[in-house]
């Protein structure tokens, strides 16, 4: 079974949780009173999170207002050129460290997987979940970290990968294969099942940004 992923009480994570759901999309303009009324804080705690969020490059100025930014094509290829080796390097670590128990969570994640997968959007948050668990099962907080950031990057992009037509089959495909590497305390191969993964996921994404270009034309 999946663990609940815990609502978020401070202003910060709300707001961030809010455009990791896509509740607030790239180029959505943030506004200091309305995030106030929507979560049930006051100005002040939401002033400093949408500083921070700023900070980390989450948020943009246009003029004097606030924007949740978007990734270029330039940004997004090293955003995956980072996530990748980050991702190889958690799965290779989780593969000598993972506990028994932790190999099952992964193992029961991906099978209850498998039902989401005509929901794009679930099955998005799903990938998340079992990415996350992977970081955890590395045993290394400082990667767990940076991971962590490179993740609430990948929030800024508009459209999941796993809408792409059979992706998410694939997906859930490879996944197998990355668990069943730590498994088997097979570092290499895990490191490289995960990077793998990571390059069938970037490519796929560009596919789709090349048709939406397309469409516009």
């Amino acid at each position: 079974m999946q663990p609940n992923r815990p609502y978020p009480t401070d202003a910060y994570s709300m707001i961030l949780e809010a455009i990791d759901t896509g509740v607030y999309k790239p180029g959505d303009r943030l506004v200091e009173s309305e995030l106030a009324d929507r979560f049930g804080v006051s100005r002040t705690p939401i002033r400093e999170a949408l500083q921070r969020l700023e900070t980390q490059s989450l948020l943009a100025r246009d003029g004097r207002s606030l924007i949740v930014a978007s990734l270029d094509h330039n940004q997004m290829s090293e955003l995956y050129v980072v996530r990748s080796e980050l991702e190889g390097l958690a799965a290779a670590l989780a593969a000598k460290h993972a506990t028994v128990e932790e190999v099952r969570i992964l193992r029961d994640m991906v099978e209850a997987d498998d039902a989401l997968i005509e929901d794009p959007v679930a099955m998005s948050r799903a990938n998340r979940r079992f990415h996350q668990q992977v970081h955890l099962a590395s045993h290394n907080r400082y990667l767990v970290q940076q991971l962590d950031l490179v993740h609430r990057t990948m929030a800024l992009m508009a459209t999941t990968s796993l809408a792409a037509e059979g992706r998410a089959e694939i997906a859930q495909s490879e996944h197998r294969q990355i668990v069943a590497a730590i498994e088997a305390g097979d570092a290499q191969a895990a490191g490289d099942a995960l990077r793998s993964h990571i390059s069938v996921a970037y490519k796929t994404r560009l596919q789709q940004d090349a048709e939406i270009r397309r469409e516009q034309a």
